[in-house]
C-alpha cells in the first residue's frame, strides 16, 4: 500500500482538528466530514464564527507549486467578482498550509443546490459565469499545472490499467485494439477543430462543483484545474441526445458570448473530450483502488460487468466522433 493512502488512514480527527488550530483558527471540536475521493475535506465548526472547510491534499498528487498556481487563479477570479469559493488567506500571507506530513487550505463555508440543466435560464447564466471565468483565464497561462492532452487522458490510464492487470483478460484485446481506434479518432477530432487557443481553466466543471443559490451559482472545487480549449469547461453541461444538446448548447453561449467570444471549430472536440475522460476516470480509480475509500464508494468497478459495459459505451463513443459536431448559430 503506498504512502498517500497510509496518510490518510493516519489522518484522525486529533490531526485534523490540531493542524487547523494551528493556523490560528480556534475550532470548536465540531467537524464534518464532506463528500470527496481525492483528498480528504471537513466543515469545521469555529468558536464564535462560522465554519471553515478544510482540504487535506493527497500527497504526491500536485506539488506545492502546482497548488498554489490554482489558488492564484481562483483569487484573481474572487477580485474580479467572479462568484467561487477561494481559499482562506491564512495570517494574510499564504494559502497553502504545512502540518507534519499533509499540505491542507482552507476555505469559507458555502452552500447551494445543483444547477437545473434544463433550465434555459439557468443555462444562461451559467454562461455568463464561464465567459467571466474565460476572460480572467486567458489573461495568463499556468506555469505548472498540466494540459487537457492525449497524454494524460488516455495513454496513461490505458498503459496503467494494462500493466496493473485491471483489464479482464476476455476483453483485454477488444480494450487494446478500441483505444487504438478511439486515438485515432480524438486526434482526427482535434485536426478538424484546427487552430484551438488554450487557456487556464476549472477542469473539472460539472454540475456537482456549482452550487446554486437565490443570487446565482458558485463554483467550487478547482483542484483538476488545468490548461486546455475553452469547451472542456463546457461541454459537461451537454447531454442527451443531438436535438436537446443543440438547444442547452445555444442557452449557455448566449450567456458565455455576452463576455468572450467563442470558436465554433471547438465544436469538434465535445465527443472527444467525453471519450477521453471516460478513459481517464477509469484509469483514475484504478490509480486509487488500494485506498479503502474507492471499494466501498466504487463497488461495480474493477467488474467484468464493469468492463464490458465501458467497452459498449466507448463503442458508441467512437460512432459519435465520426458524425458532425453540433451546430451553433
Amino acid at each position: 500500500m503506498n504512502d498517500s493512502v497510509l496518510a490518510f488512514q493516519h489522518l484522525t480527527p486529533e490531526q485534523m482538528l490540531d493542524a487547523v488550530e494551528n493556523c490560528g483558527v480556534r475550532c470548536d471540536g465540531r467537524f464534518l466530514a464532506l463528500n470527496s475521493y481525492e483528498n480528504r475535506v471537513y466543515q469545521i465548526g469555529v468558536e464564535d464564527g462560522a465554519p471553515v472547510v478544510a482540504k487535506f491534499y493527497r500527497p504526491e498528487r500536485w506539488t506545492d507549486e502546482e497548488i498554489l498556481e490554482e489558488h492564484q487563479y481562483t483569487l484573481e477570479l474572487a477580485e474580479a467578482e467572479v462568484p467561487v469559493i477561494a481559499p482562506i488567506s491564512v495570517n494574510k500571507q499564504r494559502t497553502l498550509c504545512h502540518d507534519a506530513s499533509f499540505r491542507f487550505s482552507l476555505y469559507p463555508c458555502r452552500g447551494g443546490r445543483a444547477p437545473e440543466l434544463d433550465n434555459s435560464d439557468h443555462l444562461e447564466m451559467l454562461g455568463r459565469f464561464v465567459g467571466r471565468m474565460h476572460v480572467v483565464g486567458a489573461s495568463k497561462s499556468y506555469c505548472f499545472r498540466p494540459a487537457v492532452s492525449l497524454d494524460n487522458y488516455i495513454y496513461w490510464p490505458s498503459q496503467f490499467l494494462l500493466e496493473h492487470h485491471f483489464i479482464p483478460s476476455h476483453v483485454e484485446e477488444a480494450w487494446t485494439s478500441l483505444i487504438d481506434v478511439i486515438l485515432r479518432q480524438v486526434k482526427n477530432c482535434y485536426d478538424r477543430a484546427g487552430d484551438v487557443a488554450d487557456l487556464r481553466l476549472h477542469g473539472d466543471l460539472h454540475h456537482g462543483n456549482v452550487l446554486w443559490t437565490d443570487d446565482g451559482p458558485h463554483v467550487v472545487d478547482f483542484d483538476d484545474a488545468r490548461t486546455g480549449p475553452a469547451i472542456q469547461d463546457i461541454w459537461m453541461f451537454l447531454s442527451g441526445d443531438r436535438q436537446y444538446q443543440t438547444a442547452r448548447l445555444a442557452d449557455f453561449l448566449d450567456g458565455y458570448t455576452r463576455f468572450v467570444d467563442f470558436n465554433p471549430s471547438e465544436l469538434h472536440l465535445i465527443e472527444a473530450l467525453r471519450s477521453m475522460r471516460m478513459v481517464y476516470h477509469a484509469g483514475w480509480l484504478g490509480s486509487r483502488w488500494q485506498d479503502p475509500a474507492f471499494p466501498a464508494a466504487f463497488p461495480w468497478f474493477n467488474s467484468n460487468k464493469y468492463w464490458e459495459q465501458l467497452i459498449l459505451d466507448l463503442k458508441e463513443q467512437s460512432a459519435l466522433m465520426d458524425e458532425e459536431p453540433l451546430i451553433w448559430n
